[in-house]
Formats: C-alpha cells, structure tokens, sequence
C-alpha cells in the first residue's frame, strides 16, 4: 500500500519514516544480557515482598489461612492485575520517552531506565485519587460480592480483555490508550452483567461516574492538539533561539540547556503517567484483596482509636440531617435499610422519604458499630465484610444525593465530610501494593517500548521533530495529566502526548503523515467498543466457568 498503511500493519521494522529519522537513535543496538537478568531478579523480589506482605497483613489482622483454591485465585487474580500494569509500562510511557530519544536528549537505553525510575517514583508519590475512580464504576452488585464467582469473573475479564487489546495495538505499533482499554472493559462488563443477571442490587453501570471520565478521555487529545500547537508557537515568538527550533544532526545531543529541558519534560510525563496509571491497577488489586481476604483488606485497619470520635461524630451529624427529610416514614431495621438503599441505587430514585431514613438507620448502626469495637482496626472477622457494604452503600448514595445537590450548601459540606470518612475506612491502599505496581509499570518501561516510540518519533509528522516540538508535548502532556490526578479523573498520557506531537507538526507547517493520523483516529474509536465485547463475552464465559 503505497499511503503508508502497510507498513503500520507489518510493525515498526518495516518503516522507513521521512528520510534521515531512522538514523542514529541507537534502537537497532542489541539490548545488554545484564538487562534482562536485572529484571528478572526485581521481578522475583517483587513478588516475594507481595507474598510476604500479603502474609503479614492477613496475620496481623489474625484472619484464617485461605483454602488452597482461594489462594490460587488470589494470586492468579494478583498476577493478571500487575501484567496490566506491566503492559501499561511498555505500551503507554514509550510515549515519555520519544521525544529525549529522537530528539538525541538521551541514549535509549538511558531514557527507557530513566523514565522507567519516575514511573516508579509517581506510583509511590501518588494521592490514590485516580485507584477509585475506575472502581465506581463498576456495578454496586459486583463489588460488594467481589469474593463470589461473578467477582472474580468481572476482575478477570476486564483485565483480560484490556490486556488483549494492549497487545493488539503494540503488536501493530500502534499508540493506544490502556485506560481506554480498561475503561471499555468496565463498560462492557457492567453491561453484560446487567443482560445475564441484573434483577437484584445494582447490577449495572454508574452512568454518572462513567459519562465523566469518558469525557475526560475525549477531551483530554483534543487539549494535547491545541495546547501543544499553541505553546509551540508562543515558545518561537517568545524564546528568539534558532536552536531550539532545530532538529538534531545526525547523534549530535543537543545544546546543554535544551537538553535538560527535554530530559526535565520526560521526567515530568514519567512521574504523572505513573501517578495517574498505576492508580487504575492499584484500585482492582484492592478489590480483589478485599474479595479474596476481606478480614484483612475490606477495612483500613490503620485507623486507629483516635480516629474513631471524629468518624462517630459526622456518622450523627449526617443522620441528623436527614431525619427531617424522613416525612415520617418509619425508620427500618439495618437488614431492609440495606437492601432499600441498594434498590435506590439501581433505580437511581435516592430523593424519597423512605430512601432518608434507610440511611438514617444505616449512618447510626455504623456509627454504634464502631463506638462499640472502639476503631475499625478491632472490628472482629465475622463483622469485617458487613459493615465495609454498609458503608460502601452508605458512600454511594450520599456522593449521589450531594452531587445531585438535594442538600443546601453547609449541610453538603457536612455530607461531603461523612463520606470521606467513609471513604478513608474502605478505600485505601496498602504500601505494599503501590510498590508492586510501581515495579511493574518501572520494568514495563523498559521492556516493549520501541514500536511505539517508533510510531511517535517518526510517523506522525513528515519531518522530523525538533526541539521545541518535543518540548512543547511534553509540557502540555505532564501538565494535563497531573491536573487530571488533582481531580481524580484517570486520562490517556498516549492520546495526549500523541496528539500533542502531532499539534506541533500542524502548528509548525511540516505537515502530518495521514496514513498515521488516521491508525491513530482508528484504534481510538474501536477502542472502546472493542474492549466492551471483549471483555463483556469473557466475563458471560467466566461467570459459568466459576
């Protein structure tokens, strides 16, 4: 095919890019035998902390050994959940690091350890806002069963379907979106869940989490495009240096100041992919510990006693104030306050007199709970998985009830309080964990990264990149990125660093290459429905395997 198709579909080797790009970048050089051993050897670390780990937690919290199938779910579970995270390593942060490479900022083997040790650094440094945001959107019904047969075969299919689909795409060189991919995932089981067995509890998607991040997914290349091409043009008007609007010659690095610039925006994109994307497995593996060993990870045990007066206190604060909202309907007992709520939440009808007092009974009952055990962390095995549901539910439908702005201003702050409470005893996330998902993305950097810096640095525009062009994505990319962290919406660093590159191109008059664009277009319109049926049929599958 003489318009360039063919040679995305035979892979990054069969491209020959404009000419003189391919050139001195040193990614024909053989990969160091050291480097796989190093590897190897962290791989092996890691999963023996994660084992220990798991272990001592489970000890501490004094919960039984698990039955031997259990454990091999839980570990199964806990291997595909950082193999996500692994291919998120190779597929996404090669974005990062094709601009210092084709740029001649740094060596590739240099970059690729380099970006690999600020992903690290963003998943270990990372606020958890993002771990949470994928998991609301999955079906109520399913997380509170995490640990049934459906639970497992939601994990497993959405990591599965998302993994497949990221293989796919690099495979082709394509640069993808693994949170697209995981979020279509979500999707798609939350949809087959609702065909084959939604006549009890929520069943189906939050619509409102989802339309919010599938927002931010849409707008967030439309931005990089924009922002990137501006910057572009304000850095040439505003910083009157012929050399920073140059490309390399031949594996000359470029001049000392620039060069730290590059590396410095590298670092940046790095350091919040991690922050953002090692959140997203960080929220799954949560939920697979809780369903596997709830008595040890459905509540966060490090709340202590102190804790406890001010948790007590917003639980009556927030029951107080939806007393008056009751209209005299009688308050239920705590078993049929549960299943009202969770009614209210498939059917989306919270604004009812019997909806207020079913959490008035469930706000008290959860506060006389943990008065009575004296902090979350004393909470006894048998109550661990009931009282984590009730304040899961409790969560949901006053974040819905808030958001819907049913409360006036001072009322919603008290609301807003309670529920972060709720939030901090039921989502958290053990140091453990980050370091197994910063390793994994950290080692996935520096695995598969080539066809898709390949794919960036050479065929997206018609000439090659120049400086200020691989500075200006960079910037915008780590800078939307970070903002998206700040509010917990999870984005896409290769839709926006890919259309960051190419907004520079269409800026700087150098033309982009169609063919490209257009794969690019493409894999992230089928993103999407592809990862839906995906993982929606394996999930149909695995609900009757289990």
């Amino acid at each position: 095919m003489a318009d360039g198709t063919s040679d995305i579909l035979r892979g990054p080797a069969a491209a020959s890019g404009p000419p003189g790009q391919r050139s001195g970048h040193g990614l024909d050089r053989a990969t160091h035998p050291a480097h796989g051993i190093v590897i190897l050897l962290a791989v092996i670390a890691g999963l023996g902390y994660a084992l220990y780990s798991l272990i001592a937690d489970m000890s501490a919290a004094h919960a039984e050994p698990l039955a031997l199938g259990a454990f091999a779910l839980l570990g199964l579970a806990l291997l595909i959940a950082l193999g996500f995270e692994f291919v998120n390593g190779f597929h996404d942060t090669a974005n990062a690091v094709a601009t210092v490479i084709y740029t001649r900022a740094l060596p590739p083997n240099v970059a690729v350890v380099w970006s690999g040790a600020f992903n690290f650094l963003g998943v270990m440094l990372s606020s958890g806002a993002v771990a949470y945001a994928i998991v609301v959107m999955l079906p109520v019904e399913l997380v509170l069963r995490v640990g049934s047969g459906p639970g497992y075969a939601m994990i497993f299919a959405l990591l599965a379907a998302a993994i497949v689909w990221n293989l796919g795409t690099w495979a082709l060189g394509l640069p993808n979106s693994s949170s697209h991919a995981l979020i279509g995932s979500v999707l798609g089981v939350g949809l087959a869940n609702q065909l084959v067995g939604g006549h009890d509890g929520t069943s189906g998607i939050d619509w409102g989490h989802a339309l919010e991040v599938l927002k931010a997914l849409a707008f967030s290349p439309v931005c990089g495009f924009v922002l990137a091409a501006l910057l572009l043009l304000v850095l040439k008007r505003v910083v009157r240096s012929p050399a920073l609007d140059r490309a390399p010659e031949a594996d000359t690095p470029p001049p000392l100041p620039i060069r730290g610039l590059l590396v410095l925006t590298c670092s940046l994109v790095s350091f919040f992919h991690g922050g953002n994307d090692g959140q997203k497995g960080m929220g799954l593996i949560m939920l697979i510990l809780i369903g596997a060993a709830p008595t040890a990870y459905a509540l966060n045990r490090t709340m202590t006693e102190a804790d406890t007066p001010a948790f007590v206190q917003a639980s009556r604060s927030a029951s107080g104030i939806l007393a008056p909202r009751t209209a005299g309907a009688e308050r239920p007992e705590p078993g049929a306050a549960r299943a009202a709520i969770g009614e209210a939440l498939r059917t989306k009808a919270l604004d009812r007199p019997a909806v207020f007092a079913a959490l008035g009974t469930l706000s008290d009952d959860i506060a006389e709970k943990v008065e009575g055990y004296g902090a979350l962390r004393r909470v006894p095995a048998a109550a661990t998985s009931n009282l984590r549901n009730d304040m899961y539910l409790a969560s949901e439908a006053i974040h819905r009830l808030t958001k819907a702005e049913i409360f006036p201003e001072e009322e919603a702050t008290v609301m807003k309080g309670y529920t972060d409470l709720l939030d901090a005893g039921t989502r958290y996330i053990p140091a453990w964990v980050k370091v197994c998902v910063a390793l994994a993305l950290g080692l996935g950097t520096m695995v598969g990264w080539k066809r898709i810096v390949i794919t960036v640095g050479e065929r997206i525009g018609k000439q090659h990149l120049t400086y200020a062009q691989g500075a200006s994505a960079e910037i915008v990319a780590a800078g939307t990125i970070g903002l998206a962290e700040g509010y917990g919406l999870p984005v896409s660093t290769t839709h926006i660093l890919s259309s960051g590159v190419a907004g520079t191109m269409a800026a700087n008059g150098t033309g982009l290459q169609l063919a490209t664009v257009r794969n690019l277009a493409l894999a992230w319109l089928l993103t999407l429905p592809a990862a839906m049926l995906l993982a929606g049929t394996l999930f149909v599958i695995l609900r009757q395997a289990f």
